[in-house]
């Protein structure tokens, strides 16, 4: 039985327990990374995890219909469909609700662009997974990657507002990557672990205002702003748990206000 509450001064017993207790599917729902079970192969995965990543935010329910809504149109393989389609053929996928669709602040037009996007670094990397591995480093750490997977993924886009990707070199918390990040690297019964080449030591916590107020709550941080520099704080404190994987108790505490009817 794990207790409803979070604690004021937790330990690595109460943060186990939550980890072991939460490291099941069942738990999952709702949460876009049901999405990247329905597929198999690895490109798929990757390119279906940015995709349900970059649309996580606002409202859970409107998440997972607009996620479901894309990948409906690319089909069993959205690999492959980037790939063997140019954007005339895309915006014809999307024609019917290419002016009304719209997730937040996230139209139509920028879905197609940074599915254009996708292709032009899977045509250049092969993978996402090479993407990022190209100035991926143990040693400085995964922001130096991030800023250039970030970069390479708004092509010449960089300094222009959008809803999907934030600008490299700024300074929020980068929640929704370090998000796709944590599903692609660590590997459990709740996170894929497909990509290669990279340390679950160096992932950097999801950071969002939910996650901050748990890290306040349990003493994580003292930092005022749920910026880049807060959630790598965050971070440095789980390391004092699990100096290996950190990030593997993210799941866990952000389920339990959520599932606390169901313990």
């Amino acid at each position: 039985m794990i207790k409803e509450d979070l604690k004021a001064v937790v330990d690595k017993k109460y943060l186990d327990e939550l980890y072991n207790f939460y490291n099941n599917r069942k738990f999952v729902h709702p949460d876009p990374l049901e999405f990247l079970y329905n597929y198999k192969d690895f490109e798929d995965i990757e390119v279906v995890g940015i995709i349900s990543a970059v649309l996580s935010y606002g409202k859970v329910q409107q998440i997972l219909k607009s996620v479901s809504f894309i990948l409906e149109r690319l089909g069993q393989h959205p690999a492959k469909f980037l790939k063997d389609n140019n954007k005339d053929f895309l915006i014809s996928k999307f024609e019917k609700y290419y002016i009304s669709f719209k997730h937040r602040f996230t139209t139509s037009a920028e879905i197609i662009n940074f599915l254009l996007n996708i292709k032009s670094v899977l045509e250049k990397y092969k993978t996402l997974n090479n993407c990022f591995l190209k100035t991926y480093n143990e040693e400085h750490g995964i922001l130096p990657a991030l800023h250039f997977f970030i970069k390479e993924l708004r092509l010449n886009e960089c300094s222009y507002y959008n809803s999907l990707l934030p600008k490299p070199y700024g300074k929020c918390a980068y929640k929704r990557l370090n998000l796709f990040l944590r599903w692609m690297v660590r590997k459990d019964n709740i996170d894929l672990g497909i990509w290669q080449g990279i340390s679950t030591s160096s992932l950097i916590i999801p950071l969002d205002i939910h996650m901050y107020r748990i890290a306040k709550n349990l003493n994580l941080t003292q930092r005022k702003q749920s910026d880049i520099i807060t959630a790598i704080e965050i971070t440095q404190s789980l390391k004092k748990f699990d100096p290996y994987d950190p990030v593997k108790y993210d799941f866990a505490l952000t389920r339990l206000p959520i599932r606390k009817n169901n313990l």
